[in-house]
């Protein structure tokens, strides 16, 4: 009934329903918390199949392609079609959204004011333009878009259209997809076009054909830095939900001393605590400390194109993870009475995956939004928060209990970025001895030769490069004696030694547990090995479980969130600051910006602030982020980033121009590597192809004024704390810039994919990887009493150790979100980008990339089943899967996303 009046001209009756819809209802002064609600969720759901391949969509309306862009030659009119997309709330919201002011737009026909612009200056050098109203003309049910439609008269020595100044007529903002004409010009907005009433400035947008800063048509070059200088703001006043201001500021808004002093968090970013910059929001300063910014109970300013929770589905990352953060941690901690109580026995661990927890029925249609994860109601006052088995576990239950295992998941787990070669012996800390204690390990040549004695000595081991570690004792000791005075934590300095076997497997040889001088006791040191004994056994698990929960740390405070989501933001907000729309740099890196702002918004509002998901259930607490600042200052580097420099700065790999990639690993079978390479390659083939393109000799690359502002903006104030660094890449050839681009693009995407989306897989049963250490070691200044029950029942020190209940819940749901693909994720070489598709060029380099990728699907397939590869395949191991570029949505432990989108 619908669909046939879909092309008639309307009544006012007839528009008011259609035309609501895509009326965005935000006028807060932050991102809309509405467009995150469950209840919104809920109803509005995608009916969409899966596709593993599907990207960003970005194709036209009916079968309107981009061409060459021709001259008009003649007086004639074009048309316009333009799409805009609906939005979830004011879908549901109908008639009840707009306003007098909509109703009447929409029957005087004046929608929108286009107004074209020619690449050529008339005779007195002034630009030549046309202008027309455009007005709702159909709801397009295939591609789910409102479509409007306008007529342009065109003179006949208009020449070339290069642009389109865009009034939105409408009170409230409007979500652009295109703009494209029948003359074959086309415009890609994918972006938000404030009210006029907000903002009496005209939206600026350029064709899909990518210009240099000095080939940009005369007649579009004060448009290209009026349209830059529009996102830049003046550093003034707090942003308001319409805006698109990128700007910089500290992270002084993860604390909250307005609700407690206890609350309070030191500002990271300057020269105390090193740290890159986040998005400015300007919100007012806190009464107690005139340097942390407030916070709000609504999500935080995101620059209006940086917010998608208005048109993504319901299975959008920001969306989901908002429902747990926001609804199922509320929803636990009201049905706890004691949040420091553990686990009594490894059987009610089983339980969470077996039977569940048994909470309230959440309102408002989380039950609908977290599927996996909340069961539905057991009767009227009841529903069940139960687990899916992690396939960890699922294939192998007692994996997490072997040695082997515990050394392989350095190779092929969740976090394969701390793993490093010993080079020097004997092992010694940098810290100051007069501090920490003394600097020399105890972990002497006599125990590593006890415990590989048959194969080789000490010296010969390290000469063949046979002995890794993980080093957490510098970084952690500093805040070992802190930690202590949080109440259920406990945490040491860390050394572990591990031995590469003539099979290629790591064999683990000795732990070393630090605690630094306090309250008049010395330092404090002992190093576990594996032992035959009882005692000495379950000393040495209880050893692992708090290396466990440093590895833990580390993965989440450093290898995931700084160095994806954190270094990420500054490049994102230099980009839209100093590159051009039309930069066909700008073009490149675009899909891998996507969503990131956003998340990061969210993980600074309720994961990484004062007393959130992170310090409630990790082992530093409060200093969390102190140490990821810590992190960034003394390890970060951008040269150390792309992941072949990664491997070598790690003694993981060594540069050799004869092998496949240039690198030769120094672990031939290292799982992440491995495949991580084959990714890294194709993102550079690709990246050197594009770069090749449009800079065919290096002197464009060092006249290029907007790139040299970009790179310059992102090493002097995005990542400022490390202006005066060596380290930072020259711009001033193709091969600098290939290099440049091709680290952020890999850090985006096959970086963050390796660290983030096996997380439930691997830490969905806690005992695997435990996020926190609740207990001392037994054997560290004991007393007889605790000694004794430790002897007596030595399960129930590893279950006290472990996280408590409330913890652990917490951890395992955000975990399943955090591992989880939306219906329309975004995967790398997936679908093309409009200007790509412009440039035939271009078009064939993305074509090869895509094929590129799909091979890699073989590739790794083909490595999961070769029973050579003992850290990948064998009896009860999940392939590593990590790096395989796409995936089904869902926690699948598979799929590289364009970007940091969740």
């Amino acid at each position: 009934m619908l669909k046939s009046q879909i092309n008639r001209s309307h009544s006012l009756y007839n528009r008011i329903p259609i035309r609501k819809p895509f009326v965005s209802g935000d006028t807060t002064n932050h991102s809309s918390s509405s467009a995150y609600s469950p209840a919104i969720l809920h109803q509005h759901t995608s009916t969409k199949k899966s596709n593993a391949t599907r990207a960003r969509p970005t194709s036209n309306v009916g079968s309107i392609k981009a061409i060459t862009i021709p001259f008009l030659t003649k007086g004639t009119t074009v048309k316009g079609v333009i799409t805009i997309q609906p939005t979830i709330s004011s879908a549901l919201d109908g008639v009840s959204v707009g306003g007098v002011v909509d109703v009447a737009t929409d029957l005087l026909g004046l929608s929108f004011l286009l107004e074209i612009v020619s690449n050529d200056l008339d005779a007195k050098g002034n630009q030549k333009t046309v202008k027309a109203f455009a007005k709702y003309d159909a709801l397009d049910f295939d591609i789910s878009v409102y479509t409007y439609k306008c007529d342009f008269d065109v003179p006949d020595d208009f020449g070339e259209i290069g642009a389109v100044l865009v009034e939105n007529e409408y009170s409230k903002k409007m979500f652009f997809k295109t703009i494209v004409l029948d003359n074959g010009v086309t415009f890609t907005c994918e972006s938000w076009v404030h009210s006029k009433y907000d903002n009496p400035e005209k939206r600026i947008f350029f064709t899909d054909k990518s210009y240099l800063p000095s080939e940009t048509p005369k007649a579009l070059k004060s448009l290209r830095e009026k349209d830059l200088e529009s996102l830049r703001g003046n550093g003034q006043g707090e942003r308001k939900s319409p805006e698109r201001i990128y700007d910089y500021d500290v992270y002084n808004d993860l604390g909250a001393p307005d609700l407690s002093l206890s609350s309070a968090r030191p500002v990271l970013g300057g020269d105390e605590h090193p740290y890159p910059r986040r998005c400015r929001t300007g919100r007012k300063m806190s009464s107690k400390d005139p340097l942390t910014e407030t916070r709000t109970l609504t999500p935080f300013y995101v620059p209006a194109d940086e917010d998608f929770s208005e048109i993504k589905t319901a299975t959008f990352g920001a969306r989901t993870l908002y429902s747990v953060l926001h609804g199922v941690v509320p929803i636990l901690e009201s049905v706890v009475t004691d949040k420091t109580e553990g686990f009594p026995l490894f059987t009610s661990i089983d339980k969470l995956y077996n039977e569940g927890v048994n909470v309230p029925p959440p309102d408002n249609g989380i039950i609908s939004v977290l599927p996996r994860l909340i069961k539905g109601a057991t009767d009227a006052t009841n529903a069940v928060i139960k687990f899916e088995t992690p396939e960890t576990i699922d294939r192998d239950t007692f994996s997490w209990f072997r040695d082997e295992e515990f050394c392989r998941q350095m190779l092929a787990g969740l976090n394969p970025y701390s793993i490093q070669l010993v080079t020097e012996w004997p092992l010694t800390s940098k810290l100051d001895p007069e501090i920490y204690g003394p600097a020399e390990s105890a972990i002497t040549k006599e125990i590593v030769e006890e415990e590989i004695k048959g194969f080789m000595t000490l010296d010969e081991a390290l000469a063949q490069k046979k002995l890794f570690m993980l080093d957490y004792h510098d970084l952690l000791l500093p805040y070992v004696n802190k930690t202590r005075e949080l109440k259920g934590s406990v945490l040491y300095g860390s050394k572990t030694l591990m031995f590469l076997t003539p099979g290629g497997t790591l064999k683990p040889l000795a732990i070393e547990l630090t605690r630094p001088p306090s309250d008049g006791k010395p330092q404090w040191k002992h190093v576990y090995t594996p032992a035959m004994d009882a005692t000495g056994a379950w000393l040495w698990k209880l050893a692992k479980a708090h290396v466990l929960s440093h590895d833990s740390g580390i993965h989440q405070l450093v290898s995931h969130w700084l160095r994806t989501h954190a270094v990420t933001e500054p490049y994102i907000i230099a980009t839209n600051r100093q590159l051009s729309q039309m930069h066909p740099i700008r073009r490149l890196l675009l899909p891998h910006f996507r969503y990131t702002m956003q998340i990061n918004s969210l993980a600074r509002w309720l994961l990484v602030n004062a007393d959130g998901i992170i310090e409630s259930t990790f082992t530093p607490g409060k200093y969390c982020m102190q140490i990821c600042s810590d992190a960034y200052d003394q390890l970060w580097r951008f040269d150390h980033e792309a992941l072949p420099s990664d491997l070598i700065s790690r003694g993981m790999a060594v540069e050799d121009p004869t092998a496949p990639h240039g690198v030769k690993l120094t672990i031939e079978d290292y799982p992440f590597a491995n495949d991580g390479l084959l990714i890294y390659d194709a993102i550079k083939q690709w990246a050197t192809s594009y770069v090749n393109h449009y800079y065919p000799q290096p002197s464009l690359v060092e006249s290029d004024e907007e790139l040299q502002a970009w790179l310059n903006e992102i090493r002097s104030v995005g990542h400022g704390d490390k202006k005066d660094e060596p380290w930072w890449p020259q711009l001033k050839t193709q091969q600098d810039l290939i290099g440049i681009v091709t680290t952020i693009m890999w850090v985006t995407s096959g970086h963050h994919s390796a660290v983030n989306f096996g997380q439930y897989d691997f830490a969905g049963y806690f005992p695997n990887r435990p996020t926190i250490a609740r207990t001392k070691m037994p054997d560290e200044d004991p007393i007889d009493e605790e000694w004794q029950s430790f002897i007596k029942r030595p399960e129930d020190a590893l279950l006290k150790c472990f996280p408590s209940q409330f913890q652990a819940i917490q951890v395992m749901s955000v975990l399943d979100v955090l591992s989880s693909h939306s219906v329309d994720e975004e995967y790398i070489g997936g679908n093309i980008e409009a200007a790509w598709e412009a440039e035939p060029a271009i078009k064939a380099a993305f074509e090869e990339f895509r094929g590129r990728l799909n091979e890699l699907e073989a590739i790794i397939d083909s490595r999961n089943t070769d029973p050579s590869l003992k850290n990948r395949t064998g009896a009860g191991l999940v392939p590593y899967q990590l790096l395989k570029p796409y995936s089904e949505d869902g926690v699948t432990g598979r799929g590289v996303p364009n970007s940091i989108s969740i």
